[in-house]
């Protein structure tokens, strides 16, 4: 179960470093929470709730693939978040 574990830490460090660089971002240009950066927060929040529950879910077949699904779709979720970042 250790994969598990590593899997829900990858999760929590990404997510929570995507958040930290939107408080960075609003420290650096207006120094105060805008709609934006509060809409980019409340998605990595829903993706990191998403994800989390797709790890905690027990009645999987194959438990390799999904795991390695959960792993794609991290990927994919911080990358769309940082490119929206990047936007601001």
């Amino acid at each position: 179960m250790a994969n598990v574990r590593n899997l829900k830490k990858d999760i929590n460090y990404v997510l929570g470093d995507i958040i930290e660089a939107v408080y960075l971002v609003e420290m650096s240009t207006t120094g105060k929470p805008t709609p934006e950066t509060n809409a980019l927060i409340d998605e990595a929040i829903t993706a990191f709730d998403s994800l989390i529950a797709k790890v905690n879910a027990k009645k999987v077949e194959n438990k390799k693939s999904h795991f390695n699904q959960i792993n794609v779709e991290l990927e994919q979720t911080a990358n769309q978040l940082i490119a929206k970042i990047n936007e601001l």
